[in-house]
């Protein structure tokens, strides 16, 4: 199992630009060890960059990753940590769950709406289905 990863392995692992994962570092989140020019990534390194990419995925500020990820370095007993983490993650569920609301209604509005601007087409002879295909 590989122990030590540079900046090209990660970033082309991740997906990420090069400037991502140092920006990350610049913002200590992660800490590679230097060899002169080189940086040198661990494991917990590549564990935490997995940690931010899904914290922001799922919206979280980099504010409340620097938070989620001292939980990376907790030992067992910090239950109140524990506690809060469990409580942020439960609250950015509520958002998601708000914005995939929003997003079903904004698709069934547009959907409407095309059947009805189809319609209109239709009426003034032109071929609406050639239309929406070309949109697509």
């Amino acid at each position: 199992m590989q122990t030590t990863f540079t900046i090209g392995d990660l970033a082309k692992e991740f997906a990420v630009t090069l400037r991502t994962i140092r920006f990350y570092e610049d913002k200590d989140l992660i800490h590679p060890r230097r060899e002169g020019q080189r940086r040198l990534y661990s494991r917990r390194d590549r564990g935490r960059l997995k940690l931010i990419l899904l914290g922001k995925k799922v919206g979280f500020s980099l504010s409340d990753i620097k938070e989620m990820l001292a939980l990376y370095d907790l030992r067992e007993g910090d239950t109140a940590q524990l506690e809060r983490a469990l409580q942020r993650f439960s609250e950015q569920v509520d958002v998601l769950k708000r914005q995939k609301k929003d997003v079903e209604q904004a698709i069934e509005e547009l959907t409407r709406t095309m059947s009805i601007v189809s319609g209109m087409l239709g009426a003034h002879g032109a071929e609406p289905e050639a239309v929406l295909e070309a949109a697509e």
